[in-house]
């Protein structure tokens, strides 16, 4: 690492591996709740493990967010974050409120917004932690020696994740307009900003992993900044069928949610194609696996499987069942889950000084949880599939086709487990690296450093101990 106070970092990943643990562990709940393993039903009912599991994905996600930023800014910005202090003080409010939410959630407090659970009093502290957070980000930023396109598009996607968290928190008397204005925070989060946070992170991977030159990377993200808001603002539209608003957003949510696959398109071929213009010298094969596989399934899961059931013709069937489920499970797991991955695969070795990326266990992580998300998309699309004919066509009651398809639930509980198993490989190594050290700080030359590139007059020297045929080596 390059900075000291990029170890701030390290603990929001590990934060976000405990929440992310306890993720798969309510998911698991379902999943035998499903097939009528209903042993813990009393004590964990299926509509709290529901809560506590979505609610999860969004909070881990923010967690790893907030590291990465952690990490990548001082590197941008080329300096120390503006107060090390405050960072570790936003870390823990923002664990007090995962638990205290999650505890909450047993006891049947919460709004019962669904995705906006968590209960108001909370929201004031939500509030105030994400604000300390920009403040330390935008802070280093400005004081720093120069501000870069990467830079300046996670921390926007950053800044308008907090910005429209405002709308949930707006209370509604009528259920139309709470809808309305429910789906700015959800939608516009994970098919608008955090889109941009991705590209960010994707863009920082990418000029580190492959070597090519940072100007043409930053290129790629003007045109997937471009994309996002064209599509995803008004793509909004496709949660409006059927909440009461005016029939004009058939037509602007079926126009514009097709053109959402298109962000994620380009991102998938601007990673790969800057993986092939890349020198593909990095060592750490295993942070490149994460980068290149979180644009092509994001693509995939988000982009297409998005696109399958979102036009007004499909929807209309398609609409609460779990087709939905098979889209949002392989869309967050993609465009987000991996992306997280790919920095804490990159971040670890750097500030911890271990090279454990070269052991087999992190590239088992990798296909172990791919082939399991993969086998549990497929479950849940067979099952969707089914439960939108039984139920949509042959007017088959809710309660008996949820007992038809509880076969899939087996077959998706076997691929669950192999995803855990990789998942829990992963987070074996995590532990391994151990915590970061003042040892793997680099404070060599700092002033001259470029890119990953350290240069010393005309020469260009090699900082990993390996490098490529023009004696250059990316870090």
């Amino acid at each position: 690492m390059k900075y000291k106070s990029q170890k701030v970092a390290y603990w929001f990943f590990a934060l976000c591996m405990l929440l992310f643990s306890l993720q798969i562990v309510y998911g698991f709940i379902m999943g035998f709740d499903r097939i009528g393993i209903q042993g813990l039903h009393e004590i964990i009912p299926f509509n709290v493990a529901r809560a506590v599991h979505t609610n999860l994905l969004v909070v881990w996600l923010l967690t790893g967010f907030m590291g990465a930023a952690y990490y990548i800014i001082p590197e941008e910005a080329q300096r120390e974050l503006i107060s090390v202090k405050w960072a570790y003080v936003q870390l823990i409010s923002l664990a007090i409120v995962g638990v205290v939410t999650i505890i909450g959630f047993h006891f049947n407090h919460w709004e019962g917004r669904k995705f906006l659970e968590i209960p108001r009093e909370l929201d004031y502290l939500v509030v105030v932690n994400v604000l300390l957070f920009l403040f330390i980000i935008l802070g280093t930023l400005y004081k720093g020696k120069r501000q870069t396109t990467t830079a300046l598009v996670l921390s926007m996607g950053l800044f308008f994740a907090a910005l429209l968290y405002i709308p949930g928190m707006i209370w509604f008397d009528s259920q139309v307009m709470d809808s309305f204005f429910r789906w700015w925070v959800v939608h516009l989060w994970v098919e608008g900003v955090w889109e941009l946070i991705m590209g960010g992170i994707l863009s920082f991977l990418l000029i580190k992993l492959t070597g090519v030159d940072r100007e043409v990377i930053e290129k790629w993200l003007y045109v997937i900044v471009g994309l996002t808001f064209l599509s995803g603002v008004l793509g909004t539209g496709h949660h409006y069928y059927y909440i009461g608003v005016n029939k004009i957003w058939l037509i602007v949510g079926g126009i514009f949610s097709a053109l959402e696959p298109l962000a994620f398109l380009a991102m998938a071929l601007f990673a790969v194609n800057m993986y092939r213009k890349g020198e593909k010298s990095h060592p750490n094969k295993i942070a490149l696996f994460w980068t290149i596989g979180s644009a092509i399934v994001s693509f995939v899961g988000a982009g297409l499987l998005g696109f399958a059931h979102t036009l007004p013709q499909t929807n209309l069937y398609t609409h609460g069942t779990l087709v939905t489920a098979m889209h949002a499970h392989y869309a967050f797991w993609g465009a987000y889950a991996m992306i997280v991955l790919a920095m804490i695969s990159y971040a670890l070795p750097n500030l911890t000084g271990r090279k454990r990326y070269e052991s087999a266990q992190g590239m088992m992580a990798f296909w172990l949880s791919n082939i399991g998300i993969l086998g549990m998309t497929v479950a849940f699309g067979v099952a969707g599939v089914a439960q939108v004919y039984m139920e949509r066509k042959m007017k088959m009651d809710f309660m008996v086709v949820q007992s038809e398809i509880s076969i899939h639930f087996v077959v998706l509980l076997i691929c669950a487990t192999m995803f855990t198993i990789g998942i829990g490989l992963f987070i074996f190594d995590f532990i391994k690296y151990g915590r970061p050290t003042d040892e793997a700080l680099d404070t060599d030359n700092q002033e001259h450093r470029v890119d990953g590139y350290k240069i010393d007059g005309h020469i260009i020297e090699n900082l990993t101990g390996t490098s490529d045929k023009k004696g250059k080596t990316v870090i």
